[in-house]
């Protein structure tokens, strides 16, 4: 499996130059520019130059054109897809984020954020589980 046959594929085809100008960034290296400020946490206007990568906000931008174009979810399938089929999915360490995984079924009753009986506070504790 490699970087050609396993994204390339995925990446929306560039438009053609509206202006003239410096030529594109190859997708590879604007990859790898978004990977160094996700994996460092540093600022894209202070992606190095000399890395090769293209400017923090060429790769900014091939960014939000690949998130748009669902880029992102579909690598993801497509690696857990490999994965799957390898036996090398390790269930142990899954963590599953509220904010993408919907409810099932209801749960119980939410207590308000504040009682308003005598202008108590309400219980902030969570319940205990038997």
């Amino acid at each position: 499996m490699n970087w050609r046959s396993l994204v390339e594929p995925l990446l929306p085809k560039p438009g053609p130059k509206k202006v003239e100008g410096r030529p594109r960034a190859p997708d590879r290296q604007a990859l790898c520019g978004i990977l160094f400020v996700l994996h460092t946490g540093i600022q894209w206007e202070y992606l190095p130059q000399e890395l090769g990568f293209g400017s923090g906000m060429t790769c900014w931008r091939r960014l939000a054109a690949w998130n748009e174009a669902g880029v992102w979810d579909q690598l993801h399938q497509l690696l857990l897809n490999e994965l799957r089929s390898r036996n090398q999915l390790d269930w142990e360490r899954a963590v599953i984020d509220s904010s993408h995984v919907r409810a099932a079924r209801r749960g119980p009753k939410a207590v308000p954020a504040r009682s308003t009986a005598h202008g108590r506070a309400a219980r902030t504790e969570l319940p205990r589980l038997s």
